[in-house]
């Protein structure tokens, strides 16, 4: 069977994008394909991070994704950091990829900026190298899919090099992945910036919608989205950004198609009301599970141990190739 790998990082909340971009998929993908899903926390200490809220985040991350349908007894769900595989491999691969290669990612360079934007004058070596270890989380499980948004395609396309030329220098070793980008909702846009993806540090909160936000609370943010001055409802991101935003958030909703869905109204009210109504109907059930894995921590910690060592039986298989490749003298 086709293998699919994951991660998402267990800092800031957890938004509607997040879930109807990449965690939906994710539930689907593991009925499909052999499939491996983390918390990354070792990518989230690429920047600074205070070390009582990562471990509540982490946990609480791990308990988003049960709660939004991953089955622990169908697919790997572990934390990053519990399988030191990873940056063992890291390493090698950090060895193989250039330093021209990694200075190109313009994800550093935009976060690099960010903090330079924010006073801070200390931009961690490990934000220069974290594509080398994604490229190791990615490797580890002969992934042949990888479901990423627009934003990761580079860090993606690097990994399919590396492993390239390490297979060239040192024998066949690694699967080559591909990019699986969602046809439907894989960029959902701020509800006040609609040209803007929906982000968890966007400046203005009102834009994104939390998967554990209140009812009434969501309800709000939608009836407040911004679409235009004029009154006709069709699907169209380059004219009408606002209007096609909450079009296609209904239909990743409801799983239909936005352009469908735009011929049912003429006028902006129902259509924001709908919306938040198919939001709320979809995350209440998410909310409720998350609740009960939360209040239940032995659980929890009995799913996080058993991920770990699913993914350590793969990852470490995976590892001894490449260091025999490498030439290491085995223990």
């Amino acid at each position: 069977m086709t293998r699919v790998f994951s991660g998402i990082q267990p800092t800031g909340d957890i938004h509607l994008g997040n879930y109807l971009g990449a965690l939906r998929q994710w539930t689907i993908d593991q009925h499909d394909h052999v499939s491996f899903y983390c918390a990354v926390d070792l990518h989230a200490v690429t920047v600074q991070q205070n070390p009582e809220e990562l471990r509540d985040k982490t946990l609480e991350t791990m308990a988003t994704l049960v709660s939004v349908g991953l089955d622990p007894e169908v697919c790997t769900l572990f934390v990053q950091s519990h399988v030191h595989f990873h940056t063992e491999l890291a390493w090698l691969l950090e060895c193989t990829v250039s330093f021209g290669e990694l200075r190109r990612m313009t994800q550093f360079k935009d976060k690099a900026a960010r903090q330079g934007d924010a006073g801070q004058e200390h931009v961690s070596a490990g934000l220069f190298t974290y594509p080398a270890l994604m490229a190791a989380d990615i490797l580890l499980y002969d992934a042949d899919r990888v479901p990423v948004g627009d934003d990761q395609r580079q860090h993606l396309e690097l990994t399919r090099d590396v492993a390239e030329r390490f297979n060239s220098r040192y024998g066949e070793t690694f699967v080559i992945p591909e990019a699986a980008i969602p046809k439907v909702a894989a960029r959902v846009m701020d509800l006040q910036e609609p040209t803007s993806k929906m982000s968890k540090s966007a400046e203005s909160p009102q834009g994104s919608v939390g998967v554990f936000e209140a009812p009434n609370s969501i309800a709000k943010k939608f009836r407040r989205a911004v679409t235009d001055s004029e009154n006709e409802v069709r699907f169209d991101f380059g004219e009408k950004p606002g209007v096609s935003n909450l079009l296609s958030i209904l239909g990743a909703a409801t799983d239909q198609d936005p352009q469908n869905l735009a011929d049912r109204y003429t006028q902006y009210g129902p259509l924001k009301a709908d919306t938040a109504d198919a939001v709320i109907s979809v995350l209440e059930p998410i909310q409720a599970r998350r609740a009960e894995l939360l209040a239940d921590r032995g659980e929890l910690q009995r799913i996080i141990g058993l991920g770990a060592h699913k993914a350590a039986e793969v990852a470490s298989d995976t590892m001894q190739r490449a260091r025999d490749a490498m030439g290491f003298l085995r223990a």
